[in-house]
């Protein structure tokens, strides 16, 4: 039996689930993804028809999601910190010849964007890195029109347990209800993520007056290139949590 009396609270740093620092999670560039080895967007319909509709990116990285939108005819507005990322996303959109409304900032900071004013918001990847993810919740709910959606995915509670490139990849690495800070480095960023079990992120959404209607957790696709120990990992124990709750009350 595992021993599971002494967990690392250092697991392997999860840049390789990181969607901000891929080119792209699929090969079609004009779909929207989740994360890698995932179904897409073609496939789990979240967001349903996004022509002409306000779409929200939140935490959009180099803008694969973004640009995708836009050139199905969604109306894109793209928020990062990063501005080297920001600057990604204009060159993508360029070469792809679609406008895509870009805003540097932390997510919270909305300011630029009327109440009841957004489609849809999407996250991918990106919440995982924000401290008060309540603050970000209650800002996403003013911005969207009532039972609007927010599509967001993190990394999930469970395969935060896991250190995918320890000799046992299975064994558990780190304790569920750890909410201890993770540092890594991406391109020479440290970057800072919060792990959050499922009913921090259910309670949270639900005090932000939000209802989640969809919880998806797929394993990786069989075929997906990856690394041997983060393959086997992921295909026995999902690495992505996607959900989506619609705003509720004004």
């Amino acid at each position: 039996m595992t021993d599971l009396s002494s967990p690392s609270a250092t697991p392997a740093e999860p840049t390789w689930h990181r969607f901000s620092a891929a080119a792209q999670c699929g090969n079609d560039s004009s779909v929207v993804n989740y994360g890698t080895a995932l179904p897409s967007e073609a496939e789990l319909k979240l967001l349903g028809t996004v022509e002409s509709k306000r779409i929200l990116d939140l935490g959009c990285g180099i803008g694969a999601n973004a640009v995708a939108l836009a050139q199905q005819g969604a109306k894109v507005i793209a928020v990062d910190p990063s501005t080297t990322a920001l600057n990604r996303v204009r060159e993508r959109a360029e070469t792809a010849e679609v406008r895509v409304e870009l805003h540097q900032g932390e997510l919270a900071e909305l300011p630029f964007l009327r109440s009841d004013s957004i489609d849809a918001a999407i996250s991918v990847m990106a919440l995982s890195s924000v401290d008060d993810l309540a603050r970000v919740f209650r800002q996403v709910h003013r911005v969207l029109k009532p039972e609007a959606p927010l599509v967001m995915s993190v990394p999930h509670p469970a395969f935060n347990l896991l250190d995918p490139k320890a000799s046992d990849p299975l064994r558990v690495a780190r304790a569920y209800d750890d909410s201890s800070p993770v540092e890594w480095e991406l391109n020479g960023e440290e970057i800072v993520d919060y792990p959050r079990t499922f009913s921090t992120l259910f309670t949270t959404l639900a005090r932000a007056n939000f209802r989640v209607d969809q919880v998806i957790e797929p394993t990786a696709n069989p075929s997906a290139a990856r690394e041997d120990s983060y393959a086997d990992a992921m295909r026995l124990v999902p690495a992505t949590l996607v959900l989506r709750a619609r705003k509720q009350g004004n």
